[in-house]
């Protein structure tokens, strides 16, 4: 290629390139919001096993609290979802999923959701022994549901499930 079309060529590659570059940096990422503190998380996980005003205003203020984890350490981690689906607490288990709350198979054994259960279980049949929060089964979660999940819990003690708390590693 001699000069006169190599000059030519780039002329027209340079506008590409800077075009390139500027798209390729709208396509970056937005930066993370700052990390939530520890003592806020803890406190909003706390007030998920029973307090539903307290849930309710610390969400308003901090909607990123949702799925917030409390790490307790030896790999037991919470959120406050699970800690109302550990004490049975079904009325600020509805309140946090219907505010987008990721549920989980405890919790849904806990509010009695048969079919989604029996459907995990069956495709998923190590779940049965898996360890939510505090180490604690999904047989201790269908207890905690009371009549709504009383069928999840003759189901689950029909798979020979009997313990309702297993050891963390």
């Amino acid at each position: 290629m001699d000069r006169r079309h190599f000059i030519a060529a780039a002329g027209l590659g340079l506008p590409l390139i800077g075009t390139t570059l500027l798209n390729a940096q709208d396509m970056v990422e937005p930066a993370k919001p700052a990390k939530l503190p520890d003592e806020l998380v803890k406190a909003f996980v706390s007030a998920g096993h029973n307090n539903l005003p307290e849930v309710q205003r610390l969400l308003k203020e901090q909607p990123g609290l949702l799925n917030a984890c409390w790490d307790l350490g030896g790999g037991d981690f919470e959120t406050a979802l699970e800690g109302a689906g550990h004490v049975g607490d079904r009325e600020i288990a509805e309140y946090l999923i219907r505010q987008g709350a990721r549920a989980n198979i405890f919790v849904l054994t806990m509010l009695g959701r048969t079919l989604e259960v029996k459907a995990l279980l069956a495709a998923f049949p190590e779940l049965l022994r898996s360890k939510g929060p505090h180490g604690l089964t999904l047989l201790h979660h269908a207890t905690r549901g009371g009549d709504p999940a009383k069928e999840l819990l003759q189901h689950i003690q029909g798979l020979g499930l009997t313990e309702t708390k297993l050891a963390m590693p």
